[in-house]
């Protein structure tokens, strides 16, 4: 079968167009034939050695993935070879404690399609069966692939982590990326009102289309004193945020007295400075997040066929086409997400 492989770690050039051996589905599991693949950062780090650097090389990227059952293994014959499936990123073992409570993001052997095993990057790819989700009616292979990873992030840290209610003011930063972009749309669900950053007035009218209440183009902005301003002095109640280090301490700032820093990546670096005094002095809660329960996509991908929720802007490219989306992805010059058709 196609796949781009990576190779190595380091630039877009480590991913080549190649022949691979067929997966072949076991007990439990499912061969899907892969028809679209949508990028995330998650992508950029593994390639670059910063997520995962002792993964075993050859590698196939892709967490995001879109398709139809191909192959059933052993105990799948309750399935429909054909039927139209998007695929939860996480594997867990499904016996352990935080397994069996639905928390299965909590597995001590948890891993992720595309980081810790092979992803969609390729023709065919095997899950266990328990990974699969009906796509909704009405919603195409490429519109599916950008929901999974990105919507589960945002779903708990928009609910299960910040606990967002409708007096809530929430502060989202970087709206044009996939996160951020649902987390607006869930803030909203929830009843809250949301102030969204980005660094272009492009991506704000985007970021306002999805129901941003008010937006604020960081670029020519101090978008704390914006903050404030917005706020009547007192700050954010929330503040949901991936962007690392450059914007921490700002973000921290913001908040009001007793307000909730969620953070679920760092995208501009892990080694941020905090300002103690503000989080002890204003009694402030930073609290991490790393992908959600398999539940909850049932749960959003029920919103998306109510209408509720829909699926994010996006651009496609070939699936040969993969280094430059990369090189597209790490320049941030487009809203919501980069699609591989398959």
């Amino acid at each position: 079968m196609r796949a781009v492989v990576m190779r190595e770690r380091g630039g877009e050039d480590v991913l080549v167009s190649t022949r691979v051996g067929l997966p072949v589905p076991g007990p439990l599991e499912v061969r899907v034939r892969v028809r679209a693949t949508a990028l995330n950062h998650l992508d950029l780090w593994v390639r670059r050695g910063v997520a995962s650097p002792r993964l075993p090389l050859p590698h196939i990227l892709g967490s995001d993935v879109a398709g139809e059952i191909d192959a059933l293994g052993p105990g799948c014959e309750d399935l429909e070879v054909g039927a139209r499936v998007m695929l939860n990123p996480g594997v867990s073992c499904g016996h352990c404690e935080a397994c069996l409570s639905g928390r299965d993001n909590l597995c001590r052997r948890y891993r992720i399609l595309g980081e810790h095993r092979s992803g969609g990057y390729a023709d065919y790819i095997v899950v266990p069966r328990q990974n699969l989700v009906p796509i909704p009616p009405g919603l195409s292979f490429l519109e599916a692939a950008t929901v999974p990873l990105a919507s589960l992030t945002a779903w708990q840290m928009v609910f299960d982590r910040a606990d967002v209610r409708p007096w809530h003011t929430v502060l989202v930063m970087a709206a044009g990326s996939g996160v951020s972009g649902w987390a607006i749309q869930l803030c909203k669900l929830a009843g809250a009102r949301v102030i969204a950053t980005a660094g272009s007035d492009e991506k704000l009218q985007q970021a306002r289309e999805l129901g941003a209440d008010e937006v604020i183009n960081y670029r020519s902005e101090d978008y704390g004193a914006r903050v404030k301003a917005l706020t009547a002095g007192q700050g954010v109640d929330i503040a949901i945020d991936h962007t690392g280090a450059d914007n921490w301490a700002s973000s921290l700032r913001a908040l009001r007295w007793g307000g909730t820093l969620v953070t679920c990546g760092a995208t501009s670096g892990y080694e941020a400075l905090t300002p103690l005094n503000v989080v002890f002095y204003k009694q402030l809660s930073v609290l991490g997040s790393t992908m959600g329960s398999k539940a909850d996509l049932f749960k959003i991908a029920r919103l998306l066929e109510q209408g509720r929720l829909r699926p994010l802007p996006f651009e496609v490219l070939p699936l040969e086409a993969a280094a430059e989306a990369h090189a597209r992805l790490a320049s941030r010059a487009f809203f919501g997400k980069l699609v591989l058709e398959v």
